[in-house]
C-alpha cells in the first residue's frame, strides 16, 4: 500500500521502517529539512536497536522515501499516519498544535479515498477533531476519507519487536471499510486476528492513556512498598518474588527502582490528570502515582546525603547510566538529571558513562566529566551510582572498582545477589554496611 507517515520522530520512524519491511511503499514527511537531509544520508536521529539497519535496507530497496514535500506525500497516499509530537503544555494537557497543522495540510492535498490515522498519543476526542478540521479545509470536494485512532504501544529498546510482533493492535473508528483496510495492513504482523481489537475512536484514545497509567501505577506501587520495607527490615526483592508469583499480579513492571522517566509515562499521566480535571473527575490514584514517582527520582540523592552529608566538595561520584532506561539514548525525565543536579548543587565532582546517552546529556550538563569506558569513569571516584541497568553494568569487576570506590548506590537493585562485603551498599529498599 502507499503509506505516508507525518513526523519522523520515534514512533514515525519505527512505524515507517516496519511497514516498508513488509513491502509497503512508505513516504516519511517532516517539516524539518535538516532532519530529512540527515535521514536521506543514512543518519538516524535516535538510537533504537536495529532501526538504522532496517531503514538503510528499505531505502536501498526504494520502499521508504524521506521528504518535506507535502503535495508529494499526501496526494496519492492511501493511508496517512499522523505521528507528530504532542508535547505537554504548560497546564499539563497534550499540545495538539502539530496534529492540527498536519490535519489542515492533509485537507489541502488528498485527492481520492484516504484513511487518516491518528498514531500520535492524543486526548479523547482528537480523531473527531481531526475529522472536523479536514472537513472544514478540504480543497478537493471529490476526495473522501475516514479517520481512525491507532495508538502505539512501543517500548523503547525493543520497539521493532513490539511493532513486528505486537501483543495487540487497537483500532478505533466506526467505518467498516477503513477498519477492514487497517486489519489487512496489520495482517502482515499478526497471524491471529484475535489480537486486533476494534472499538470506538474515543475508547482507543483512552486505551492508550489507561495502559500507560496502569503500568506507571505498578512501578510507583512497588517503589512505595520498597520504602516501607526499608523501614521495617523486610527485603523488597523477596517481597517482589512473593507477590509476583500471583498470576493476578505478575512480575512485569514491579521491579523496584529509582523512578520512571521517558517521553510517555510522565506526559501521559499528566495529560490524563488534565482531562479528568476538565471533566470534574477526582483522580486520587493518578495524583498519587505522580507524587510517589517525584519522590522516588530523588531517592538516590537522599541516600547519598544520608551517607556523606551535604558537604560534597571533596567527593567524586561516578554515574553509570544516564538514559531513562537501557537500549535507548532518551534522557527525557531521566532520574540521572535529578542526581546530577543534586551533586552539582552540593559542589561534588561528577564522572559519567553511558553507552548511548552521553551526547544528549552533554547538551544539558557540559560541565561534568564524560568517559568512554565505565572503569575509567569509576577511577578515583569515591562512590558509584548505578542509575540505568545496561547489561554491561550487571557483572562488573568489583575488585577494579574497589580500588577507589568505597560505596555503591544501586538504583536498580542489579547487585542484590552479589558479594559486596567490601563496600557500603545502598539499594532501593535498604542498605548493607561493610563495616
Amino acid at each position: 500500500m502507499k503509506i505516508t507517515i507525518v513526523g519522523s520522530g520515534y514512533v514515525g520512524l519505527v512505524a515507517g521502517a516496519c511497514f516498508a519491511e513488509v513491502g509497503n511503499n512508505v513516504t516519511m514527511l517532516d517539516s524539518d529539512k535538516e532532519k530529512i537531509r540527515s535521514l536521506e544520508s543514512g543518519i538516524i536521529p535516535i538510537y533504537e536497536p536495529g532501526l538504522e539497519e532496517l531503514i538503510k535496507k528499505n531505502k536501498k530497496l526504494e520502499q521508504i522515501l524521506f521528504t518535506t514535500d507535502k503535495k508529494l506525500a499526501y496526494e496519492n497516499a492511501e493511508i496517512i499516519f499522523i505521528a507528530v509530537g504532542t508535547p505537554m503544555g504548560e497546564d499539563g494537557s497534550a499540545d495538539l498544535s502539530y496534529v492540527i497543522s498536519a490535519a489542515t495540510d492533509i485537507a489541502k492535498y488528498i485527492s481520492g479515498y484516504t484513511i487518516i490515522v491518528n498514531k500520535s498519543t492524543v486526548p479523547v476526542g482528537s480523531a473527531k477533531k481531526v475529522r472536523e478540521i479536514i472537513e472544514q479545509n478540504l480543497i478537493n470536494k471529490n476526495a473522501t476519507f475516514d479517520c481512525i485512532s491507532n495508538p502505539e504501544f512501543l517500548k523503547e529498546g525493543v520497539a521493532l519487536k513490539d511493532f513486528m510482533s505486537p501483543d495487540r493492535v487497537v483500532l478505533g473508528g466506526n467505518s467498516k471499510k477503513a477498519l477492514d483496510v487497517m486489519k489487512g495492513l496489520y495482517s502482515s504482523f499478526i497471524l491471529k486476528n484475535d489480537r486486533i481489537i476494534t472499538m470506538s475512536a474515543e475508547s482507543a484514545e483512552m486505551t492508550k492513556y489507561a495502559s500507560n497509567a496502569m503500568l506507571a501505577t505498578k512501578i510507583s506501587f512497588i517503589n512505595e512498598i520498597s520504602q516501607i520495607c526499608e523501614k521495617v527490615g523486610a527485603n523488597i526483592n523477596d517481597v517482589r518474588l512473593g507477590i509476583g508469583s500471583d498470576s493476578r499480579i505478575g512480575y512485569s513492571f514491579i521491579y523496584p527502582g529509582c523512578g520512571y522517566g521517558g517521553s510517555c509515562f510522565p506526559k501521559d499521566i499528566r495529560a490524563l490528570q488534565k482531562t479528568a480535571k476538565n471533566e470534574g473527575v477526582e483522580v486520587k490514584i493518578l495524583n498519587a502515582i505522580e507524587e510517589v514517582n517525584r519522590y522516588q527520582k530523588n531517592i538516590l540523592s537522599l541516600k547519598i546525603q544520608k551517607h556523606f552529608g551535604l558537604n560534597l566538595e571533596d567527593k567524586t561520584f561516578c554515574l553509570w547510566g544516564l538514559s531513562f532506561k537501557p537500549e535507548t539514548d532518551d534522557i527525557r525525565e531521566a532520574t540521572s538529571i535529578n542526581v546530577i543536579t543534586f551533586l552539582l548543587q552540593n559542589k561534588a565532582k561528577v564522572n559519567a558513562y553511558d553507552p548511548k546517552a552521553m551526547p544528549n546529556m552533554k547538551r544539558l550538563f557540559p560541565q561534568i566529566n564524560y568517559f568512554e569506558n565505565k572503569y575509567e569513569a569509576a577511577k578515583n571516584a569515591n562512590a558509584l551510582v548505578v542509575i540505568t541497568e545496561w547489561k554491561e553494568f550487571r557483572n562488573p569487576d568489583f575488585d577494579r572498582i574497589g580500588e577507589s570506590v568505597s560505596v555503591i548506590f544501586d538504583g536498580r537493585n542489579i547487585y542484590k545477589d552479589m558479594d559486596l562485603s567490601k563496600f557500603d551498599y545502598y539499594f532501593i529498599g535498604g542498605e548493607i554496611k561493610s563495616k
